[in-house]
């Protein structure tokens, strides 16, 4: 491998088949030498965007997958469905973004705010009153989920609360990507609006490699679309753990 500078500037391009636009959607800064695969699913007009020169990778509390970690294949639990729009303020509100996501007890507790920021109209809460964990391990939701800001905790509040997966109907761009490059959900998409045929509470199991939820409490079944590339890098632990893993960068020392 040729020798690279120290620090470089890693673009992680769109999938061809869905771009519109030539010019790349993401630039932050990686490892040298790191090429990672497209990660972007299709996306409908979004009603909000942030820069996407905002995206830096926060180091998990939790540990890494390693090569000899058994591939996720299924999720199986119960849903907690939400709307349109959802944005990051809901997920996560600004006023606990000073929580540190790699200390642990930080971690935790920024889990323990998942989703507070919903509006009254959410009778049922995602997080019961001094608890810390969701007993809602998959989010549904519709269309443009995670919009708003550009932060990396939302997704990383969802995976500390307890979340596996969410399946939407489309994403925010960032959201997607910070879903992946943290590693701590799976973002899913449905290719029908699954919010308005599933229901708080609904038991559900989502198989990856068949790209199928099944709702258990319906007896229905939905065809997901694939994840794709993406789907590594989350089973990993995250971009900078897959990097490790496939040999792209050294390994960190004991």
């Amino acid at each position: 491998m040729a020798a690279c500078c120290s620090t470089t500037i890693i673009s992680l391009s769109r999938n061809p088949s869905f771009s519109t636009n030539p010019k790349p959607s993401l630039s932050f800064l990686s490892p040298p030498c790191l090429k990672l695969p497209s990660i972007l699913p299709s996306f409908k007009p979004l009603t909000s965007h942030s820069p996407p020169d905002q995206l830096l990778s926060i180091p998990r509390a939790t540990a890494a997958a390693t090569p000899t970690t058994t591939p996720t294949t299924s999720f199986h639990g119960h849903c907690y469905v939400v709307g349109d729009n959802i944005d990051t303020d809901q997920i996560i509100p600004a006023e606990y973004l000073t929580l540190v996501p790699s200390k642990p007890d930080e971690y935790e507790k920024l889990g323990s705010y998942a989703l507070i920021g919903l509006p009254a109209t959410y009778k049922t809460r995602f997080i019961e009153a001094n608890q810390t964990k969701t007993k809602y391990s998959i989010v549904i939701g519709g269309e443009n989920f995670g919009c708003g800001s550009s932060r990396e905790h939302a997704p990383v509040a969802l995976g500390a609360a307890g979340v596996a997966a969410v399946v939407a109907e489309s994403y925010a761009r960032i959201f997607f990507r910070n879903s992946v490059a943290t590693g701590e959900i799976y973002p899913l998409e449905s290719e029908v609006r699954i919010c308005e045929e599933c229901k708080t509470g609904d038991l559900i199991t989502i198989e990856l490699a068949e790209s199928k939820l099944i709702n258990h409490t319906s007896g229905k079944e939905y065809k997901l679309k694939p994840i794709g590339d993406a789907g590594p890098v989350i089973e990993a632990g995250g971009i900078f753990a897959y990097a490790r893993k496939t040999g792209m960068i050294p390994s960190q020392s004991p």
